[in-house]
């Protein structure tokens, strides 16, 4: 691979990916384009039984995104209007979206300042503020103390490619008879402490194909898992308008939220090397690391994790020199997220204020991800840590 630095480096390289696929991709989608059921065609199924098994759960329903998947796990855990679901303010806005459009009410829990991932200890002490009606324990919604809004679950999301704490988490969700759904759009792939693959760890969890996660279609799609037959067929059934025995037979309200077949051909021909992947991924992750630790806070993974590092981000009070001196080197980087969604004006009528997250509101001041993919060399890892070095001399 060339490494003059006049060659770009991309921030997710699809195109290296797509190269090395081949014809496998191309097979796969002229099978579609030939038998022509371009909408729940056989590729279909074929995914979420690889899905299945790869997670290791038994049911594995797709959709037509990440966001749909979330939706449509809290529609089928018949979430609604006087519900409160907590989740963290440091993520992509679909997390909380969800929430709001099925009327129930977002209640924000700040995150660990190592992992970014909700805090066990802060959703306890939400959970604790919303019963006694208490914001002084925590920060609240505004008005909810004198509404009738009761706890009713939990979206933990696994961010930048780290499963979330789902041990004490799930120990809080118990104590309290809160569900949990898995936010796991950045984390498939990913593997937690107990051992159990992203997907796997919580009743019922939601991923992401989106291109540029870590097992990405060429378009929208996800995916919703679960060990519940019941939930999965509700599910199943959400997807295609609330059907009942066919399409024309509707017994519940849903959404037009199926995969399009294309899509799963796409995602089928990627799994093939989705293990190799994850494998060059934390070689990358590693380099990065061994290199940037010295400088910046270099992502932390807790003992026993494996993450599928979606981004690697690090942590600097210099991040824009930091950016401003790769941009000088054409090397791209992001801000994930650069505004929490407490502090969003489509969640100003929660009525939180800036200082309620604390730790959330200064990673958004100071986190910047560096290019991640499979297809970066040794070589280009070393000239992004060199160029971000320089900033140090």
């Amino acid at each position: 691979m060339e490494t003059d630095e006049k060659v770009g480096i991309a921030f997710v390289d699809l195109q290296s990916q797509r190269r090395l696929l081949g014809d496998r991709l191309t097979r796969r989608m002229q099978a579609v384009l030939e038998h022509g059921v371009f909408i729940m065609g056989p590729e279909v199924a074929e995914l979420e039984e690889r899905l299945a098994d790869f997670v290791g759960v038994r049911h594995a329903v797709t959709c037509s995104s990440g966001t749909d998947a979330l939706l449509m796990a809290l529609m089928a855990l018949r979430v609604g209007v006087g519900d409160a679901v907590f989740t963290t303010p440091f993520t992509f806005v679909a997390t909380a979206e969800v929430i709001a459009l099925l009327g129930a009410t977002p209640v924000f829990v700040d995150v660990d300042p190592q992992t970014f991932n909700m805090d066990p200890d802060q959703l306890e002490k939400a959970v604790r503020a919303l019963k006694t009606k208490d914001p002084t324990v925590y920060p609240l919604p505004m008005g909810v103390e004198h509404a009738d809004v009761r706890p009713r679950g939990v979206i933990a999301v696994d961010l930048f490619g780290l499963t979330a704490d789902y041990v004490a988490l799930s120990r809080v969700a118990r104590e309290n008879d809160l569900f949990i759904l898995e936010d796991a759009a950045q984390s498939f792939g990913a593997v937690d402490k107990s051992g159990k693959k992203a997907c796997a760890v919580t009743e019922i969890a939601a991923t992401s194909f989106f291109p540029a996660k870590p097992l990405g279609c060429y378009g929208d799609g996800g995916a919703v898992f679960t060990e519940d037959a019941h939930l999965a067929e509700i599910i199943r059934s959400l997807r295609v308008h609330g059907k009942g025995t066919d399409k024309y037979d509707n017994v519940r309200i849903g959404i037009n939220g199926r995969l399009d077949t294309l899509q799963a051909a796409v995602v089928l021909a990627k799994m093939d090397i989705f293990p190799q992947e994850l494998d060059r991924r934390q070689h990358v992750a590693e380099r990065y690391t061994e290199r940037l630790k010295d400088v910046v806070r270099t992502p932390y993974v807790p003992q026993g994790y494996r993450s599928a590092w979606a981004q690697y981000t690090i942590v600097s009070p210099r991040r824009a020199e930091i950016r401003k001196a790769l941009q000088q080197k054409g090397i791209p980087s992001g801000v994930y997220y650069p505004k929490p969604l407490h502090l969003q004006e489509a969640f100003a009528f929660l009525g939180y204020k800036k200082g309620n997250f604390p730790v959330s509101e200064n990673l958004s001041e100071t986190v910047l991800s560096l290019p991640m993919h499979p297809y970066l060399s040794d070589e280009q890892v070393d000239r992004i840590a060199d160029t971000l070095l320089s900033v140090f001399v």
